[in-house]
């Protein structure tokens, strides 16, 4: 038995953030009843990454909403209103990512549901709160990265900022949508009382940041300083960096600047006697790593500094990585099966329980395939 089975979730978002909130309560056990427009169903079915789609649906959507039904409700529509008014006085979790004011207008705001429902989780996603100068700014993952300081701590020292390849700020936010929620449905059962959980795109951001921002913030205030060159972090000293070698790169992370002058048989890394130059002469020292480096494969290098208990890595494609053994071993692959005979090829829940994986027993769902259903169930 996974640990949500039983508990009913009303997902009432779109496009990454709220969405990847209930595939994770799905991947948990929770039963997902996604609310969606008529016909078009929610955002993400059209928004699509390199344009691939599988059965009029984008792969995105396919990817973060499986194992979920779907109902179609037109929620300006005082019939399918008050049938989802109906299903909200049955539910445990309700979400949403409306821009704030959207549900006040509908009537499903949170004081209005807790009338319906006294017990329920309001689990909300806005951008950037429900008030101040941003609060009606579009909440989309580049934005916000930009926004939020993010873009200039990835990349080389005169790099233009650089934002993060994947929707970073989304998935963030859907994480700590889940952390609020779970921590709501153990207080209400101490206290059989709702709540209304609270997350925003920027305050995820800031708080992915908290380690360079409280940096920051205890240092004068002084701009994070990005490498010259193979930059992985703009706070910390050399050797933490990304360098190429004879027929690839090979990633150092921090150690000891003089055992690493040992393991590579580099004397002139000894000069650095103060721990403290490893960080005000990173680039200088960076650049002497990278001329020992190259001399060698990464094979080489990683036979010689593991040998040493250095810190160190290969950078591998993902063509590498998902044939490589400690990949496979993993199991971190599922083929999802459509109903329409077709597969979605892709990663499982991280998350394990009493030593078991978590697969998904089946695909994202057609846009209201299950209303019928859920009204003969529930007899709305």
């Amino acid at each position: 038995m996974k640990p949500l089975e039983g508990i009913l979730v009303l997902e009432f978002c779109q496009f990454m953030a709220g969405p990847s909130a209930g595939l994770r309560l799905a991947d948990f056990g929770a039963r997902v009843i996604k609310i969606e427009r008529p016909i078009h169903g929610e955002g993400c079915r059209q928004i699509a990454i390199k344009n691939l789609f599988i059965d009029g649906n984008s792969l995105v959507f396919h990817t973060v909403n499986r194992d979920k039904e779907s109902y179609a409700a037109n929620l300006k529509d005082p019939e399918d209103l008050n049938k989802v008014k109906k299903l909200i006085a049955l539910a445990d979790v309700m979400t949403h990512n409306f821009r704030p004011g959207v549900m006040e207008k509908i009537g499903l705001d949170y004081d209005k549901v807790r009338e319906i429902n006294p017990k329920v989780i309001y689990a909300s996603v806005t951008g950037y709160g429900t008030k101040g100068p941003w609060a009606k700014k579009p909440g989309q993952d580049l934005l916000v990265q930009s926004l939020s300081g993010l873009t200039h701590l990835t990349g080389n020292k005169n790099d233009d900022p650089v934002p993060m390849g994947l929707a970073t700020v989304d998935i963030l936010t859907g994480t700590h949508l889940v952390h609020g929620i779970l921590a709501a449905l153990i207080k209400r059962g101490r206290t059989n009382k709702g709540a209304f959980v609270e997350v925003s795109l920027l305050e995820s951001v800031l708080d992915f940041q908290f380690e360079v921002i409280t940096t920051y913030l205890n240092d004068g205030n002084k701009t994070p300083q990005r490498a010259k060159k193979g930059s992985s972090h703009a706070y910390l000293s050399a050797p933490y960096g990304v360098y190429k070698t004879k027929n690839g790169y090979l990633s150092l992370a921090m150690g000891s600047l003089h055992e690493l002058g040992e393991a590579l048989n580099s004397s002139e890394l000894f000069r650095y006697n103060d721990p403290k130059s490893w960080f005000t002469h990173r680039d200088e020292i960076m650049d002497l790593l990278r001329s020992v480096l190259i001399r060698e494969t990464t094979s080489y290098w990683l036979n010689r500094l593991e040998a040493k208990s250095i810190w160190c890595s290969d950078v591998l494609t993902y063509k590498e990585l998902l044939q490589h053994q400690a990949y496979r071993i993993l199991k971190m692959d599922q083929k999802i099966q459509l109903d329409t005979n077709k597969q979605v090829h892709t990663t499982r829940c991280p998350i394990q329980f009493n030593d078991t994986k978590i697969f998904a027993s089946k695909g994202a769902p057609r846009v209201g395939q299950h209303t019928k259903s859920i009204i003969e169930e529930f007899k709305l």
